[in-house]
């Protein structure tokens, strides 16, 4: 049960506000925008996504830059409200085709329709895109996407050969083409976020991938569709059955420690030829979501050195190696190390010829930071940093500093080898032959090597 519901700009400005049941003075947004900029507690540098200030709760998430915040005054799951908020922002973006702020303002009576009837006096309805058809009546008015800044995944498949259609994710679910016909086309996109932590001699000590395959649909009278999976996918760590402990089957095989489907997939033979059937609903949703723990080749190799250069100095040396194969590109990389407390000046040398990198040093909490705009597989990338200290090192000067941490995203490519075979679609006639798109896209979500 929520009171109000928020959506706010980078700068604070309120876009959206709406108050379901008038217990949290109207000043919310003000109060939670001055704690979120200037958040000091915990030695955190930014606000948790849930917290109290004067006996309110504040849930808020962060998507495209915008703030999507919930206040209630009673006790309720954070999980279920973190969520809730996620499922709005994608529910809007269903419909307006853009999530921006131009789009917010210039389609808010549509939002308020929307928020109106996913939530009832501050009590979840549904946030089925689907379903909210039948009760929502307005039309989008499209925003230009060219315009906007390209954030979050649809812009990170905008490379390579094969490029999409400009217009492909940022598509109202209610739109059509110009001539009033509708383009016939279905996304599937294998997203897989892992977490990799390197001993200081560079052996892996634990490595996870959280993996969800997304699909969005734009194709018109909901056909069946069948999507295949390699046929050497195992679940559970045993083999074919997650209660069947038996050996693995094979080395190559593709082992996911535990899964869960949307509840429209059928999984009639997916035990006999791993494939799904489904007839999916409006909107972007889930098809797919898994865990593996199995052994895989992380993408980056992380070597750091830190070590004292005379007094009051230190020199670090950090070597990023690419394991991917050379026609993969990395981007948006950035790696950062927190620095003893008492460092006070760091200058920085990069490799000859380096193009597309940044160095900073944020003194405000002694980190420093490296940000490559790509990275080319099998490709090498070197930094040097000499480092001022204000007093001696007491200690050994590697337990003050690190660990490394990477963030990355790397289009086309995926770790695990979990892949889409075939992408089937019922036909309606024989000239039927709607735009199949599958994407693959792997991203760091704690990449940490120790020093």
């Amino acid at each position: 049960m929520i009171s109000q519901f928020f959506v706010l700009s980078q700068r604070g400005d309120n876009i959206v506000f709406r108050d379901y049941r008038s217990e949290v003075a109207k000043g919310s947004a003000e109060i939670f925008f001055r704690k979120v900029k200037f958040w000091k507690e915990d030695g955190q540098e930014e606000a948790p996504p849930v917290f109290n200030v004067d006996g309110v709760n504040y849930f808020h998430v962060k998507v495209v830059g915008l703030l999507f915040v919930a206040t209630t005054r009673v006790n309720v799951s954070p999980s279920l409200v973190l969520e809730l908020l996620q499922r709005i922002a994608r529910v809007i973006k269903d419909y307006l085709g853009v999530l921006s702020e131009d789009s917010l303002r210039k389609n808010f009576v549509l939002v308020y329709e929307l928020l109106d009837e996913v939530i009832d006096f501050g009590y979840v309805q549904t946030t089925s895109t689907e379903v909210l058809k039948s009760y929502v009546f307005n039309e989008p008015i499209v925003v230009d996407a060219a315009r906007l800044q390209p954030l979050g995944p649809a812009a990170i498949f905008m490379q390579g050969t094969k490029r999409m259609p400009g217009t492909a994710v940022t598509k109202s679910v209610l739109a059509n083409e110009p001539g009033g016909r509708k383009r016939e086309e279905i996304f599937v996109d294998i997203i897989e976020k892992i977490s990799v932590t390197f001993s200081s001699s560079g052996y892996i000590l634990t490595s996870e991938i959280d993996g969800t395959i997304q699909m969005k649909s734009y194709l018109s009278g909901n056909p069946e569709i069948r999507l295949a999976l390699n046929e050497d996918l195992s679940i559970g760590r045993g083999g074919g059955s997650i209660y069947d402990y038996r050996s693995s089957s094979g080395s190559g095989a593709v082992i996911l420690d535990d899964c869960n489907f949307h509840e429209s997939v059928r999984l009639d033979s997916f035990d006999m030829d791993r494939t799904l059937a489904l007839v999916p609903p409006d909107g972007e949703f889930p098809v797919m979501n898994y865990r593996m723990t199995q052994e895989f080749k992380p993408p980056f190799r992380i070597n750091c050195l830190i070590e004292e250069a005379g007094q009051l100095k230190a020199e670090v040396i950090i070597k990023v190696r690419a394991e991917f194969p050379s026609n993969i590109t990395a981007n948006t990389v950035v790696v950062q190390m927190p620095l003893p407390k008492y460092t006070t000046r760091a200058s920085f040398e990069l490799e000859p010829g380096a193009v597309g990198q940044r160095t900073d040093f944020k003194e405000a909490n002694k980190k420093l930071e490296w940000g490559l705009k790509k990275i080319v597989g099998g490709s090498e990338h070197t930094l040097r940093a000499k480092l001022t200290f204000s007093q001696e090192s007491h200690a050994n000067i590697t337990k003050e500093a690190g660990p490394v941490s990477m963030t990355f995203t790397i289009p086309m490519f995926n770790v695990s080898r979990l892949q889409v075979k075939y992408l089937q679609i019922a036909k309606k006639s024989s000239s039927y032959n709607p735009y199949r798109w599958v994407r693959y896209v792997t991203q760091a979500n704690s990449y940490v090597a120790r020093i």
